[in-house]
């Protein structure tokens, strides 16, 4: 088993090894075990200066990015486009390099544009870590929700995930369904054909357009919410017509066969894609990969720290 990452940045799962999962993993592990102690911190990262910048409305994600630095005990630098001279027309690059030259070691990145935090990792001397590209990919959720897979059901070879919801607008979706297959275990989406992109058969998934049946299939099911803000036209009647095809209830999940695992990336719609009540039940594991996050974004975050000082 290596102990360092094959990637000097973390732009995404299509670039990662099963191996840099499994690292990432293990490492995660342990600091979970520091998340449960009495003083939450260690000092792994105190000569460390990590800037966040966010291009896009973001809360969790940022949360969890911050408290993982603090927990490290980096320098945190918390950057918002809100606020900043992009709205004056500055570039990324411009507006990147004015934060390296204050020495900072690392980016955590979220921007509307797919392919930003890639563009970003060529051109800057600085570890990247993307937060979210548009619709391309967010890599962080996809490990903490593999990692949250992980702590119920063991080894994923031959799990079987479906992912429900809006696929065409979802960075979760695509980051998840890399993830997921790295590690052997079968994917399939469930949507509404308009949300389905028409390339995900590339991608080897299933597709499968009936919910019950989809449940029925699954060992897990990740209910994505409707990006409604990233819909030029609409996809659909009505979030009320959604509901009623894709929205998964207590009388849905307690008709099926088997118990399944509930998962759902954030921030949930209740009563749209799931109900409050299976949002809030024991199937559910949401809380747990907002717990989970922390620890994985410290493994991430401490990881390709430890490429600073190899390439120092």
């Amino acid at each position: 088993m290596t102990n360092q990452l094959s990637v000097d940045h973390l732009v995404g799962i299509k670039e990662l090894q099963k191996e840099d999962i499994e690292l990432i993993f293990q490492t995660a592990e342990q600091f979970k075990n520091v998340l449960n102690r009495p003083i939450k911190k260690v000092p792994s990262l105190r000569d460390v200066t990590i800037a966040n910048l966010f291009f896009e409305n973001s809360t969790r994600t940022r949360l969890s990015f911050e408290l993982a630095e603090k927990r490290l005990s980096a320098d945190v630098v918390n950057f918002s486009a809100a606020s900043s001279s992009v709205k004056k027309g500055e570039t990324l690059i411009d507006t990147v390099n004015n934060i390296l030259a204050m020495k900072v070691d690392m980016v955590v990145m979220r921007h509307p544009n797919p392919g930003a935090a890639k563009f970003l990792s060529e051109h800057v001397d600085a570890k990247v870590i993307n937060a979210g590209d548009g619709a391309h990919e967010h890599p962080t959720q996809a490990l903490l929700d593999s990692y949250s897979m992980r702590e119920r059901l063991g080894d994923l070879a031959g799990k079987k995930v479906v992912i429900v919801g809006d696929i065409t607008h979802s960075r979760v979706a695509l980051s998840n369904i890399y993830c997921l297959q790295k590690q052997g275990a079968e994917v399939m989406v469930c949507g509404p054909t308009t949300l389905i992109p028409k390339y995900i058969h590339e991608l080897g998934v299933l597709v499968e357009h009936d919910l019950q049946t989809a449940l029925e299939w699954c060992d897990v099911a990740n209910m994505l919410r409707i990006q409604l803000e990233r819909q030029d036209v609409k996809y659909f009647p009505s979030l009320r017509e959604y509901t009623m095809m894709y929205g998964l209830d207590m009388k849905m999940l307690n008709s099926l066969s088997k118990k399944i695992i509930i998962m759902h990336p954030g921030p949930i719609n209740r009563g749209v894609e799931i109900s409050s009540e299976v949002a809030d039940c024991d199937q559910a594991i949401i809380l747990d990969q907002v717990e989970n996050g922390v620890a994985v974004r410290m493994a991430v975050v401490y990881l390709l720290a430890q490429k600073l000082r190899i390439n120092a």
